[in-house]
């Protein structure tokens, strides 16, 4: 686990760590020494910690005039034992909420594992971006099926089309682009 790393190609773009508008303005990263772990595995150093035992996160990108963030999460999202996306939620997701953004992208492809409890927290993440969204991307398809078995589907856009984005291959504003015309399409459909 510790070899999973956050996407790097942007990072000459955006670093949450330099931005003092994000909620890990100021942090500090080692390039080699592990210390957060996912049961007992260690991870990479360049992860942020939010409060979760199991989940990590990196903020890829943010543009506040786009009004959109995109955000990386990794490990194991699990609501049942650790409210998971309540400390999301609090500590990230709602600073950026008062720092005007509205469009979330949330890159799943290193969420190992989820587990539902209550879509409180989801619901007012949803109901606090008026003329915003929440668009999943590349999560595992274990993972999409515990969405929808949850009913989260209702506040977080993912699967199908969503999945067939290769955002690696674009730049961060033309990745938000690409992502409010395929949600417009949607909707409108």
């Amino acid at each position: 686990m510790h070899q999973i790393e956050p996407f790097y190609n942007w990072q000459e773009l955006y670093s949450a760590s330099k931005d003092v508008r994000s909620p890990f303005y100021g942090r500090q990263y080692s390039e080699t020494l592990c210390h957060n772990t996912i049961y007992n595995h260690y991870i990479h150093p360049q992860w942020d910690e939010f409060g979760s035992q199991t989940l990590y996160l990196k903020i890829l990108f943010a543009d506040y005039d786009m009004e959109f963030a995109i955000i990386e999460l990794m490990g194991e999202w699990n609501d049942v034992l650790y409210n998971d996306v309540m400390f999301l939620y609090r500590d990230v997701v709602e600073h950026l909420i008062n720092e005007g953004v509205k469009h979330f992208v949330l890159i799943g492809e290193n969420v190992l594992d989820f587990h539902s409890d209550t879509d409180d927290y989801l619901a007012e993440w949803f109901d606090n971006i008026e003329e915003g969204w929440i668009i999943g991307i590349n999560f595992r398809q274990h993972v999409i099926d515990e969405f929808k078995n949850a009913n989260l589907d209702q506040y977080i856009a993912f699967y199908g089309q969503f999945d067939e984005v290769l955002w690696r291959s674009v730049q961060p504003k033309q990745l938000f682009v690409l992502l409010d015309n395929l949600i417009t399409k949607q909707l409108g459909a």
